[in-house]
């Protein structure tokens, strides 16, 4: 069985309810997966922003999820730790759990990357982007993505560009 990571929220390549955005409440999307591979130690799932005008901007990082755990549910606290062993790392805006989409301009893609893993990162809550690539870095076993997109609305862009400079 192949990993396979979907959401009850959007469909891929879907539109991203205004509810899972920065301004339209900032709620965690509920995500699950089936088929995580044999000898599959962890997961860790990263969400970025590839259209972004800096570069690929993070919306969230989730690392050392048991292997058999299947969903992140709706609405994760911003926190460091949230249950199980799994971990939060910082979003770019600076804060730690999830920074829902809100483009400066047009429509983004979202990119939800689930990795299975032949370690758990064994790393505290908190990592950045940087770290937690560097700590999965030749552990990925497989990866599944799902993509969502969000269009900007006229005056809602302001905190995003600040936050990338």
């Amino acid at each position: 069985m192949s990993l396979r990571l979907t959401s009850r929220a959007f469909q891929n390549e879907g539109v991203i309810p205004e509810k899972y955005t920065k301004l339209g409440g900032n709620i965690s999307p509920p995500l699950s997966w089936t088929g995580v591979p044999v000898g599959t130690t962890s997961l860790a799932l990263i969400v970025d922003d590839p259209d972004a005008p800096s570069g690929a901007f993070v919306h969230w990082l989730v690392y050392g999820i048991p292997p058999g755990t299947t969903e992140l549910r709706e609405h994760q606290q911003p926190v460091g730790n949230i249950g199980n062993g799994a971990r939060q790392g910082v979003n770019g805006f600076g804060g730690p759990g999830y920074g829902g989409p809100q483009p400066p301009s047009g429509t983004h893609r979202y990119i939800f990357h689930l990795y299975a893993l032949d370690t758990d990162t064994d790393m505290p809550a908190g990592l950045s982007r940087q770290e937690l690539d560097g700590a999965i870095e030749d552990h990925v076993i497989e990866e599944t993505q799902l993509m969502g997109r969000y269009q900007h609305r006229s005056g809602t862009g302001s905190m995003h560009r600040r936050a990338e400079r």
